[in-house]
C-alpha cells in the first residue's frame, strides 16, 4: 500500500466549510496549506465527484500526501511528524509512517505489553529493552515503542540507559548535557527531561555525559528515588540498555523496570546469548514480558 492510499484510507471528514472547526479542510487553513478559494476549488470539485475532502484536495494538486497524513493525524489527536520535523531521525518510523508493516509491527507489540502487564498483574508498566549485543535494534525498538505508546495517550517516558554509547538524543536530535547521568551525580534535576515537540505526550531523558562509573550510578539510591519521582509523573516508562552480554548495567535497569522485553537479531544475535540473558534476567526477578525477534 502506498503512502497516498494509506492517507485516503483513514479520511474520514466529507466536507468542511468552516476553519474554526477540526475538520480536514479547516486544519490544512489554519496550517496554511489551503487559502479560501482553494477551498472554493475542492468544494466543487467534492461535490462533483462525490469524493472525501482530502482526497480533492490531492486531484487539485493543492496539498500534499504528508500535508493531508498530517491534518487527517491532528483531526484524530494522532501524534505525526513530518518528512524532517525539528531533524529527528528517520528511524522513527512510527512517527512519519505510522502506517507502515514496521508501525503494525509494533502497534501490535505494544498490545501484546498491554495485554501482559494486565495479565500478571504489573501495574507498574516500566519497560527494559535488553538484548545480548551490540548492534541489535534496541535504541530503535525502544523508540519507536515510545512513539506508539504516547500515541495511543499514555504519558510516555523513555529514558536512555546506554551510559556507555547513548544514541537517543541523536534519534530525537535533543542536546546531551543534560540527562539520566547528570540527574543521578547531583548535576541536574528532573528537567532534565525533555518534552518531544510534535509527539504528544511523549518525553525523553537522555543518557547525558558517559559517566566513569555508569554502574555504581545505576545503583545509587538516587536512582530509586528519581523512578519514584517519575512514576507519578508517567503512564509508561521505557529503558534503553547497553549490551547485557558486555554490561551488567542491562540487567541493573530491567530490575529497576521490573520487566524487560529481550530482543535478537537474525543473522547476528546467538540463540545461546539470547537464552543466557533471559534466565540472567529471571534470576535476578527481572518479569521477562517476551522476546522479540528482529528480522530487520
Amino acid at each position: 500500500m502506498n503512502a497516498h492510499e494509506n492517507v485516503l484510507s483513514i479520511e474520514g471528514t466529507p466536507h468542511v466549510s468552516s476553519a474554526k472547526d477540526g475538520k480536514v479542510g479547516a486544519i490544512l487553513e489554519r496550517e496554511g496549506k489551503l487559502g479560501s478559494a482553494d477551498i472554493g476549488k475542492v468544494l466543487d470539485l467534492q461535490r462533483a465527484k462525490g469524493i472525501r475532502f482530502g482526497e480533492a484536495a490531492l486531484r487539485l494538486g493543492l496539498i500534499s500526501p504528508d500535508d493531508l497524513l498530517g491534518a487527517v493525524s491532528k483531526q484524530y489527536g494522532f501524534p505525526h511528524l513530518s518528512p524532517g520535523a525539528g531533524g529527528v531521525s528517520r528511524e522513527l518510523v512510527t512517527a512519519y509512517e505510522p502506517f507502515h508493516p514496521r508501525s503494525e509491527e509494533l502497534r501490535a507489540l505494544r498490545t501484546q505489553l498491554l495485554i501482559r502487564w494486565s495479565n500478571t498483574g504489573i501495574k507498574r508498566r516500566m519497560l527494559a529493552v535488553v538484548s545480548p549485543g551490540s548492534g541489535e535494534g534496541r535504541s530503535y525498538v525502544a523508540a519507536n515503542l515510545a512513539v506508539v505508546f504516547s500515541q495511543l495517550g499514555q504519558r510516555t517516558l523513555l529514558i536512555d540507559g546506554d551510559l556507555r554509547a547513548p544514541r537517543q538524543h541523536r534519534i530525537f536530535n535533543v542536546a546531551n548535557r543534560e540527562g539520566l547521568s547528570t540527574v543521578l551525580s547531583g548535576r541536574a534535576d528532573i528537567t532534565a527531561v525533555n518534552a518531544v515537540p510534535g509527539l504528544g505526550t511523549l518525553s525523553l531523558l537522555p543518557a547525558g555525559a558517559c559517566p566513569p562509573n555508569p554502574q555504581e550510578l545505576l545503583l545509587a539510591p538516587a536512582f530509586t528515588s528519581l523512578l519514584e519521582e517519575l512514576e507519578s509523573a508517567f503512564d509508561v516508562i521505557l529503558f534503553d540498555t547497553p549490551p547485557a552480554h558486555v554490561y551488567a548495567d542491562a540487567q541493573s535497569l530491567a530490575f529497576r523496570a521490573g520487566s524487560a522485553l529481550v530482543l535478537a537479531r537474525k543473522d547476528r544475535t546467538r540463540f545461546g546469548d539470547t537464552a543466557d540473558v533471559i534466565r540472567e534476567l529471571g534470576d535476578s526477578g527481572t518479569h521477562v514480558m517476551g522476546t522479540l525477534f528482529n528480522a530487520i
